[in-house]
């Protein structure tokens, strides 16, 4: 009888399984595999693909034509999250600890406000902002701190502020509910051993708050290495990123290099996951 409700039970577990598996295997294991395949062939006349079975691909990715993109993308990913980090933790920090309790849900919807319009079209009102002629160029000219038009538009500048801008959210929530979760009788217990408010912070809510920030940090780190509509947008052709170059070889009918890209880059943010994730696991040890 025990043997035929363990069957029972193992039964209903793949049943319950088999749909998840169906999606995962369809949505995601099928089109890597179509990847990798077309990762090794190369590309023919007229945009046709030749499979051959090649790693000439993936040998051309490190090409020193296509450095510059590369290193632009990582410093750009970093200084975004640098950035991301130094304005949502005062910003997360003041909602979940000091902020008054009626306050506190409608700051958070300020927070996710961005979510509820296009990413596009937030992108579209920063051209508006930031070209020659508009509301920042008037703005200065007309207070008269400039003679001219300052050129924020289509170079990396407005690249990174567009990433800051639409990654923002991504930092302030988890750092949030790290800091929310917080017992606040920690931060009495520091005060009444004699450490200041620098202390308190230094030595309580930073390394409690850590899986937070680390979260934030994934977060906003990994979907800027990717990004292309906002460089695409506001950085024109002289601030390429890989999401760009792995864009336009798509649309120049180059599949196969342009999936070879690709690879690299899902490999590059696994590897990073793969730290991030050891970081949290010896962070939550010393906590």
């Amino acid at each position: 009888m025990a043997d035929y409700s363990r069957q029972s039970k193992s039964r209903t577990a793949r049943l319950l399984l088999a749909p998840g598996v169906m999606w995962l295997a369809v949505f995601f294991i099928a089109p890597l595999v179509i990847v990798i395949v077309v990762s090794l062939a190369v590309r023919g006349p007229y945009g046709a693909i030749i499979y051959e079975f090649s790693i000439s691909n993936f040998l051309r990715a490190f090409d020193g034509l296509y450095l510059p993109a590369y290193w632009r993308t990582v410093w750009i990913a970093t200084l975004t999250t640098v950035l991301c980090a130094l304005v949502s933790y005062p910003a997360a920090y003041y909602i979940a600890l000091k902020a008054p309790q009626q306050w506190r849900r409608p700051l958070l919807v300020l927070t996710v406000i961005p979510f509820w319009t296009s990413f596009l079209i937030r992108t579209y009102a920063w051209i508006l902002l930031l070209r020659s002629e508009g509301v920042i160029n008037s703005a200065l000219m007309n207070l008269g701190l400039i003679n001219e038009p300052m050129k924020l538009l289509y170079n990396d500048f407005a690249v990174l502020v567009g990433q800051v801008y639409g990654e923002l959210p991504f930092m302030i929530l988890p750092i949030y509910v790290a800091l929310e979760k917080l017992d606040r009788r920690l931060l009495e217990a520091a005060q009444d051993l004699g450490a200041n408010r620098f202390w308190t912070f230094m030595k309580v809510t930073l390394p409690l708050s850590k899986p937070g920030l680390l979260a934030g940090i994934v977060l906003v780190f990994i979907p800027s290495l990717g990004a292309f509509v906002t460089p695409d947008l506001l950085g024109g052709a002289k601030s390429i990123m890989i999401g760009n170059l792995i864009q336009n070889q798509f649309t120049q009918l180059n599949q196969p290099f342009g999936s070879a890209l690709s690879l690299i880059l899902a490999a590059a943010v696994l590897l990073l996951l793969a730290v991030a994730m050891r970081a949290g696991l010896k962070s939550s040890d010393l906590a």
